[in-house]
């Protein structure tokens, strides 16, 4: 007879192996990702947002509380100024993700700029200048 719990093909050996949160929790931030970036492309008005992709939604334990985080896609505006249009249509976006998912209590809404993919191409770009210098050293 097999123990409640016990690791089997569907579950982890290790709880919260391949994400953190429960499985709701996974579900909501999914849910969110893609309701914010529709939002973002088809209701936010401010100029200084434009085009803007929503990497990743982490969650608060209870709740209250979603980080979203973005990256300007060919924007005119630095990302500060991006993050301040976002900031300003906050109450709104949380308002209508509330609605459209029908929650008792949507979270609260904190935009922070995903600079992943700059420190990504910085790196490629360090490792590339690493390996052209090695071949052009000789003595190595």
């Amino acid at each position: 007879m097999k123990r409640k719990g016990a690791p089997g093909p569907l579950r982890p050996a290790i709880a919260g192996a391949h994400s953190k949160g429960n499985g709701r929790q996974r579900r909501l931030e999914s849910e969110l990702q893609r309701v914010l970036a529709e939002l973002i492309t088809r209701e936010v008005k401010d100029p200084r947002v434009g085009n803007v992709t929503v990497t990743s939604v982490a969650l608060s334990k209870d709740m209250g509380v979603a980080k979203v985080f973005f990256t300007p896609f060919v924007s005119q505006h630095p990302p500060e100024e991006v993050h301040d249009g976002l900031t300003r249509a906050a109450g709104f976006l949380r308002g209508e993700v509330g609605r459209r998912l029908g929650l008792r209590h949507a979270p609260r809404l904190e935009f922070v700029f995903d600079d992943t993919a700059e420190k990504a191409a910085r790196l490629t770009g360090l490792i590339d200048r690493a390996v052209a210098k090695d071949a052009e050293d000789p003595t190595n």
